[in-house]
Parts: structure tokens; sequence; C-alpha cells
């Protein structure tokens, strides 16, 4: 370097220096998260691609404390992240955002006021101006909707309502009775299925507005169309059985795109075939997942398929052993999957014709979903300190686009999230995540938390839970126990028929060695769930007293008492068999019920929905009977009108107070106080 140069840089660095240390002295000291950061967070999803590549259309969903509901709007980005807009205002929200194919209008569902009732399909210049609503459906709802290649028509998928709309003016009138003649008989959230309870498929002509059935079967199902880019051909999956409500064997269909057309099965498997379906550019084959039989069909990591128009399937990366998803074929013909992966969920293209995977990005996180076009790729993505938003995946690497989020986070004070590994007591690596307060030196209270599922993982993605517990002085320890994803599907399936076993021994190993770390308190600890999470602090309850409390929320620990009660009728009588033929297997994995006066002695909170039908209330009842019988400390929630997964924000961010409440009430009695309320 010239000296003359030097002479002048030394002092030009100097003073850079001073203005950096003044601007971080001055910079605005961050704060903890609280409860009231959960009606600031936006939920960022749903890209799709402008057809020429230049703009992606997204959804953006906030709470509106006053309304005690969250708002839904779309917004639009530029590709090159120059301008991004939103796009929609109304109260009643908007889903569903797609382009036509000349890119000139953007299409959306929507339940807002307009010509007909009900959510309809409405569209806008992309350029600005007024929604006007497209279609005019009021026989039946509308689930979902796709544009044909040429902009002419749209294929809707719908479903015959449970009551027709009531009369202008009049009183409505009384819901009818139910008949039900249905093997598999009520979902959450849907509710009770009655008869003619099935999606199908319809054209709609957008010069007409005429719909007209795409296919000629009936009582089947027709779900997750997509049509073949030339334009003549729409894929689709369905269950042809001879009673569908009995199997899980989805196929691949095929239907020219006309209706009343004759549909094509092209797959032969026994089991699912199914999941996202995405054409190759040349519109001669179809990529797909294909999962495990009905025996095992609740544990099944996906694999990727593809079939041709012909009926051959053949299975790239056929020796990748994880769960995958969402297929895409870019322009050039390359085919990509979300691949679910030990923590992590990324992009990954897949050899055609060989077992090769490439990773499409490195960086640690989840990536949600993802769209293809015009050599353009968007995917949603999140990590353990940013809340989802949108990026580009360019060259291996990922630009952001959105920043919903970035004010919010550039206020909190947030912690990192570590990987850690135990050895189950049978030899099995469990893998977890466990996320500590800031400058921790000294074993802390530490609360296990456990997923649902149990086919799902703890992954790096932005959790609420973990940071607000960090700022309340507590650790959390999410465990990937066997029964979930991400490490493949012998891991996946060593629970089946045998609920409380694996998973058990897998935390409780868990648990041991974030105690060894010198993380946890092993005098201070409490374990909590939702779903299978609830139902496995039933099981951990009636195994270990080193729990001080425990939150078991939508669980169940009487599973006979279940059975033709809840949506899984299909996993009790091919996975336990019926209780009539295998009664000790029920008696088996119902010990926390069964063996309540021997097992459980820590005191236990109950939580539940009355409308959930995934798992219902009455576990947590039971168990909350139980427990008061034999004089065990308990407590239970109850949160009328919600499902499985609540809705209220209301009550959302009252199950947190309660958790707290339950946890210092146990863990830390010297500061016990009243749940943290909004000032």
């Amino acid at each position: 370097m010239p000296l003359a140069f030097r002479k002048t840089l030394v002092p030009l660095l100097l003073s850079c220096a001073s203005l950096n240390f003044a601007s971080a002295a001055d910079a605005p000291k961050k704060r903890a998260i609280t409860l009231d950061d959960l009606a600031r967070l936006q939920r960022v999803g749903s890209p799709a691609i402008s057809p020429d590549g230049e703009w992606v259309v997204y959804s953006v969903s906030q709470i509106d404390t006053k309304e005690d509901k969250s708002h839904t709007h779309l917004w639009m980005v530029k590709w090159d992240g120059s301008a991004d807009l939103q796009l929609t205002y109304d109260k009643e929200g908007a889903s569903s955002a797609k382009f036509s194919p000349d890119s000139k209008y953007i299409s959306f569902m929507s339940s807002r006021p307009g010509p007909a009732k009900g959510s309809q399909i409405w569209v806008m210049d992309r350029r600005g101006g007024e929604a006007q609503q497209l279609t005019g459906i009021t026989d039946r709802d509308i689930e979902g909707y796709a544009w044909s290649p040429d902009g002419k028509k749209l294929l809707l998928t719908l479903h015959p309502k449970s009551e027709p709309e009531p009369e202008e003016g009049k009183k409505p009138e009384p819901p009818k009775p139910i008949v039900i003649d249905r093997y598999h008989f009520k979902q959450d959230v849907h509710g009770y299925i009655r008869n003619d309870d099935y999606d199908a498929l319809y054209l709609y002509d957008l010069a007409t507005k005429k719909p007209e059935k795409l296919t000629t079967d009936k009582n089947v199902s027709e779900e997750n169309p997509v049509w073949s880019p030339d334009g003549q051909w729409i894929a689709f999956v369905s269950n042809h059985d001879q009673d569908p409500d009995r199997t899980n064997n989805t196929d691949i269909f095929l239907a020219p795109a006309k209706a009343g057309s004759a549909a094509k099965k092209l797959t032969t498997f026994n089991g699912a075939d199914g999941g996202r379906l995405a054409w190759s550019p040349d519109s001669k084959s179809i990529a797909f997942t294909q999962g495990l039989d009905l025996k095992l069909f609740e544990y099944a990591q996906s694999k990727p398929a593809v079939v041709t128009l012909d009926g051959k399937v053949t299975y790239p990366a056929a020796k990748l052993d994880r769960a995958v998803s969402q297929p895409i074929f870019t322009p050039d013909g390359k085919l990509g999957y979300l691949v679910n992966d030990d923590r992590n969920e990324y992009p990954a293209e897949v050899d055609l014709s060989g077992d090769g995977v490439k990773r499409l990005e490195d960086q640690q996180g989840v990536v949600q979903t993802w769209e293809s076009e015009k050599k353009h790729t968007v995917v949603v993505y999140s990590n353990d300190s940013d809340p989802s938003e949108v990026y580009a995946l360019e060259g291996g690497k990922l630009r952001k686009l959105t920043t919903h989020n970035d004010a919010l986070m550039a206020e909190l004070a947030l912690v990192p999230t570590e990987d850690i590994a135990a050895t189950s007591k049978d030899g099995t690596d469990v893998h977890s995540l466990l996320t500590k307060p800031a400058d921790t030196k000294s074993p802390v209270p530490m609360i296990l938390f456990i997923h649902g599922g149990p086919n799902g993982q703890d992954a790096h993605s932005f959790d609420f839970l973990r940071q607000w517990l960090a700022s309340k002085g507590y650790a959390e320890l999410n465990v990937n126990y066997r029964g979930g994803s991400g490490r493949g599907q012998d891991y996946a399936k060593a629970i089946a028929g045998d609920w409380g076993h694996y998973e058990v021994i897998d935390l409780q190993a868990s648990v041991d060695k974030a105690v060894s770390m010198g993380v946890a308190d092993p005098n201070k600890m409490c374990v909590t769930g939702w779903s299978y999470g609830g139902i496995l602090t039933d099981y951990m309850i009636a195994s270990t007293d080193r729990f001080k409390c425990a939150i078991s929320g939508a669980g169940t620990a009487n599973t006979m008492s279940f059975y033709g009660v809840d949506q899984y009728i299909l996993q009790y009588d091919n996975e336990l068999g019926p209780p009539w033929k295998d009664l000790q297997t029920y008696i088996k994995v119902g010990y926390p019920f069964f063996e309540v006066d021997k097992r459980v002695h820590t005191p236990t909170m109950f939580m539940g929905g009355t409308s959930d039908m995934n798992v219902p209330l009455l576990g947590g009842e039971q168990m909350y009977e139980a427990l008061k019988s034999i004089g065990v400390p308990t407590e239970l929630v109850v949160y009328p009108g919600q499902f499985h997964g609540f809705t209220r924000p209301s009550y959302i961010k009252d199950r947190y107070e309660k958790w707290l409440g339950w946890w210092d009430k146990y863990l830390k009695p010297e500061a016990a106080k009243p749940a943290e309320t909004k000032k």
C-alpha cells in the first residue's frame, strides 16, 4: 500500500471506528419478548409467481385484538425487491391468490360482500383498481381453483353445502338432523361427514359462467388437481376403492380437460399415492409422493415418485431415507422436493434417473413452501430468530423479498437454539433442540415441551414459546423422539402398535442430557405437550416422578374410550385392531389411565377445546377426574368452541398465561404471581 494512501486511510478508519462506537452506544437497548408481541407477529405465506416472472403475490395474516380474530390480506412484491404493495384491505380477508396466465390479473378467494354470497373467486387488475366477483356458485362451497393455461376456464373444487343459504329477509331455519351411513364419519373443523360429503372437480367457463362436472365418477373425492402445461389434461388424487373410507389407497388419476370425461387411474400401489402434484414441462409425466400401506400409514415418510401418462412409475432418489413433499418441475425439466431432514427442511433437486440428491440451499432453518416460474423460484423460509418471510432462491442462496417482521425482531433480545444429541437406553441416537435464557451460567428451570404428530419434528424455525420462556428464565427442551420425521422410515415406524414405550425412553434420555450439560435443574422441571405431545405428557407422568408439574393439552390416556369418538378409526382398526379383538393392547397403551393410582403423582393441568374432533376433550376430562379421585393436584381448562388448533387469539394468549402460571407455581413458588397481562 502506498505510504501517502496509508496516511490518509488511518485517520479515516479511526474516525469511522469512533462513529461506529458512538452509534453502537446510542443504539436502543433490545427488550424481552412479551405476550403482546403475539399480535404484532405477521404470518407470511402462500406465494405465487406471475407467469412473466416479474411479481410475487403472497398472504399476510395478523391478529386484530379488538375483533379477537386474525385477518389475512394479499400483498405483491416485485421480483427485484424494488416494490412491495398491499392489495386487499377488506375485513373478510382473502386467500389462495393466483395470477392469470397472461400475468395481468390476480385472482383470490374471499367471503366479502358481492352479488353471490359465500366464499367466491374474485379478480383484480394487477395494476390496481377494485376487485370484481368472478364466480357465482351458490349451491356448493368452493374449496379451491386453478386457471386453465389459456385463461378461458377455471378448474373448481366444489363441496356440497351442509345447509342451504338462508333466503333474504327470512328467519334462518334450524339445522336439519345429520343422517350418517359412513365408516369415517367425523373430522376436526369439518364436523360430521354426511353421505354426500365429497369434493368434486368442475370446469367453469369464464364466458358462459357455467360449471360442468369434469368426470363421470360419483361418491369419491377428487383432490389436488393440476392442469397439464399444454392444457389437454387434468391430473388429480382420488381413492376409488369400493369403500374409500376404509383404506388409504389414494392414486393419481388423469382426465381429459373436458366435461363428462372418464378418469384413468395411473398408479397401482396399495397405499397412499398423492400429495401435491407437479407436471413436467412437456406434459408427459407427473411428480407426486408415495407413502406406506394402511397398517403404517400414520408413520409414512413420503418418497419421491413420477408417473407417465401410460402408468409407468419410477422412483427418483430411491435411496433418500427422508420424508419429502411439494414437488416442482423447473421450466428446464429439473425436479425438486422439499426434504424434511433432522431439525431442518430444505429444497433439493433429485435425479430423475438416479439416486442423486442436491440440496439447493444450505442455511439452517425451515422452508415451508416453494414455487417456481420462468426460472424464478421463491420460498417461505424461517429460522430460530426470523419469522417466515418470502425469499428468492438464486444460485443456492436466499435473497429476502419481504420484511414484515423485521421492525419487531429488531426490538427483541432473542436467544439461539442449539442442537443436542442423547443416547436412549436401548442405544438409539436421539436428537433434540435446546433453548436457554441468555447468559445461563448455572442450571435453570426447564420445560420439556413435546411436539405432536407423532409424525412431525421440532425444527429450526421461529418459535414464540421458546423465546418467551427464555425471557422468563426457563430453558425449553424439544425432543424428536421415535415416531417422528426427519430421521428416516425405520425411526418413524418404530412405535407402531406400541405407544408410550420408545418415545418415553427417548424423552427421558434427552432430559438426562440437558441435566448433564448443566442447563436443566433436575429439581425444577415440568413436562408439557399438545395433541400427541399431550398424550406423551400422560405417558411421562405415568413413567416417572421427576417432573414437578405437567400440562397435558388435547391428550388421551384411555385409548379404548376414543374408538369411534375421534377421527382416527382407520388407525385403530389397522394398527391396533378393534378393542374386541385385542383388548390387552388397548389396556397396555392405556396404562396412564388404567394404572393411574399406582403410577401418577405429578400435579397436572389438562386442557382442550369443546369442538375438537381430532382429540376430543374427553381425554383431558377423564384424566382430570382420575387425578381428582386419587387426590393428585389437578385443574381442567376448557376453551369453548375451539377446534384442535385454536383460532381465537384471546384464547391462544390465555393458554400461554395459564401455562406460565402453572409452571411458576411449581418451579418458581417464591416468584409465583398472576400471569402476565396487558398493561
